[in-house]
């Protein structure tokens, strides 16, 4: 018996088995590492350094159409522990129904130096079109482009400048989804900040940032002598900034722990149209990155186990079970320790959000065209960047 079982085990590993085990345990290793990593920087009690020195900070906030918690999200900007900032609030359309909003929050605080610009540059990605107005009018040393739905803390400067150093050319935070309404809003949720933002958090780790969108803070230097117009060379302005960043020697560092993205209500297409937008746009412009990103979830590794078993004829159900509980169950306790959405259905929602990144990940290389808020800023109608002249004129429409 003992023989025959030895044998058997022998011809196991001369076939395909420990060339897959090694892949399914590979894959284990890095969903551990990257989680590790990530929690050090994502852990809400994290501690936070309080800036003695406070440099007049510019806070730029595009915003376009309401959103389900627009009075919160821009609300927060009046609220920073920072003794000197300006809040330039930015709208294509100056009948924008949001800035309904931003002139009742500016009259609920009259002593904030708050001011609303409207109207759009010519450049084809509409919403740096629109933080163009902030950055022309802009008074601070220090400039932070924050988007619309995201909430800010009370110490939101004092964490983004914990991150500066002299190596820093920028600081930037991916989005922590928060406030979910839904199966889908949970589903964005796990992808917003189990997933991408634990990459992201882990990426850092070692030196190699890149910037998102949501919170982009430069000094002014760096966007003078057509450093802003740079953020138009690439279809995101994020990845131009961390081209810009990086040309000049110089490194994108994340604030953390991140700030959140008060989501609400999520559908099915919301989900996929938003991830697959941002997926087509990481194809195109770091494409030797975006390809081995395949392996960022469980899909690969789970299909290697499950062949492994196979051909070793273990049960199959039984490896897939022991192998999913093992890939998540770091997700959630750092989902606890960070403090983000977490509920009794958190694996089916993972297993949902994976199957989703495995469809998207091979529907970003068909497709040219990037549609961001009706406007396609990639694909065939791409434009370069128009380098003088606006559209439509900025005006300034309230000062308070």
């Amino acid at each position: 018996m003992m023989p025959s079982l030895i044998a058997s085990f022998t011809e196991m590993l001369d076939g395909p088995v420990p060339w897959l085990l090694a892949l399914a345990v590979t894959g284990l290793v890095f969903q551990y590492v990257t989680i590790a990593a990530a929690a050090y920087q994502c852990r809400a009690d994290r501690a936070v350094s309080q800036c003695v020195s406070q440099p007049v900070v510019t806070i730029v906030r595009p915003v376009c159409g309401l959103e389900p918690y627009s009075r919160e999200t821009l609300g927060s900007s009046f609220q920073l522990d920072w003794s000197g900032y300006e809040i330039i609030f930015c709208a294509a359309d100056v009948n924008d129904p949001v800035l309904d909003i931003v002139r009742e929050l500016m009259a609920l605080h009259p002593g904030a130096a708050a001011s609303i610009r409207t109207g759009r540059e010519n450049y084809a990605n509409p919403k740096l079109a629109n933080m163009a107005l902030g950055w022309r009018a802009a008074k601070g040393a220090w400039i932070v482009f924050v988007d619309s739905n995201v909430e800010l803390p009370l110490d939101y400067l004092h964490r983004m400048f914990q991150a500066q150093t002299s190596q820093t050319g920028l600081v930037s935070a991916p989005p922590a989804g928060q406030a979910p309404q839904g199966f889908w809003g949970h589903v964005e949720c796990a992808m917003l900040n189990e997933w991408q933002g634990r990459i992201q958090y882990a990426v850092n780790s070692v030196g190699a940032g890149f910037a998102q969108g949501k919170n982009l803070m430069f000094h002014r230097s760096m966007l003078e002598d057509g450093g802003f117009e740079q953020l138009a060379s690439e279809a995101a302005e994020d990845a131009a900034a961390t081209k810009l960043v990086r040309s000049k020697g110089l490194r994108v560092a994340l604030a953390g722990p991140p700030f959140a993205q008060l989501l609400g209500a999520r559908n099915f297409r919301q989900v996929w149209s938003r991830h697959l937008r941002w997926a087509r746009l990481r194809r195109k412009t770091f494409p030797l990155l975006y390809a081995p990103e395949i392996f960022s979830g469980p899909c690969v590794a789970l299909l290697a186990a499950l062949a492994a078993a196979w051909f070793a004829e273990f049960s199959l159900p039984l490896v897939a079970l022991v192998f999913l509980m093992l890939w998540y169950a770091p997700e959630i306790v750092l989902a606890k320790l960070a403090r983000w959405p977490l509920t009794p259905a958190a694996p089916v929602i993972y297993g949902v959000r994976d199957a989703m990144i495995m469809a998207i990940y091979f529907a970003s290389w068909s497709g040219k065209e990037i549609v961001w808020n009706g406007h396609v800023v990639a694909g065939p109608a791409e434009h370069a960047p128009v380098k003088a002249g606006k559209e439509n004129k900025p005006a300034l429409q309230q000062t308070g």
